[in-house]
């Protein structure tokens, strides 16, 4: 390990000693990782006092310069807006509204859009994982291909997408918290040490 690396890695644990923000929000997402991981529900109370938290100390003491309430009213609204559809169209659960929701008081709309979008890669990656342990990779993607035709057709038609399937068709089910989880961490470690 480099000197400037080491550096940085003091810098990213002294930062979670003195930043409060940082050490709660990675509370809070392991937290609610293990509870997705272990039951496939993320309880509300973890998600509600964790928006409170992420909203009024972000507020109260803003990450950046200049940064007053929309700084967290914006990760809010676009961890909510980006994640609604995926909940209506039945692909994650509330509880993964809520928490990328709650994960958006912390981080600002910018970094929460980027979180959510390596929350998604991660998610793809894992489910991709899973199926082939399992030995349902091919049906992931006979799955994956049926639901696109539907989607398609459904669009041209002017209908509103349903994306279920059986239980006898499904390749498994993940916990999609785990992903936010890691995908959020990630990028606030990445941040602090400067890969991005």
């Amino acid at each position: 390990m480099r000197l400037d690396e080491a550096r940085a890695m003091i810098e990213l644990l002294a930062m979670l000693v003195t930043d409060p923000r940082t050490g709660v929000l990675i509370a809070l997402l392991l937290g609610a990782a293990v509870f997705d991981y272990r039951s496939f529900r993320i309880p509300n109370w973890l998600t509600a006092s964790g928006l409170a938290f992420g909203m009024a100390w972000t507020i109260l003491v803003p990450p950046l310069p200049g940064a007053g309430w929309s700084f967290p009213v914006g990760g809010v609204m676009t961890g909510f807006i980006a994640m609604f559809p995926m909940y209506m169209l039945r692909a994650v659960g509330a509880g993964d509204v809520k928490l990328m929701a709650m994960a958006g008081s912390f981080l600002g709309w910018h970094d929460t859009l980027f979180a959510l979008l390596t929350s998604f890669v991660v998610g793809g990656v894992a489910a991709v994982a899973f199926a082939a342990c399992h030995g349902m990779f091919g049906r992931l993607l006979d799955n994956t291909r049926q639901l696109l035709c539907h989607l398609a057709l459904s669009a041209v038609g002017g209908q509103r997408p349903a994306m279920q399937l059986g239980a006898h068709q499904s390749a498994g089910k993940l916990a999609f918290g785990v992903s936010i989880a890691v995908a959020t961490i990630g990028n606030v470690v990445a941040r602090q040490l400067g890969f991005i």
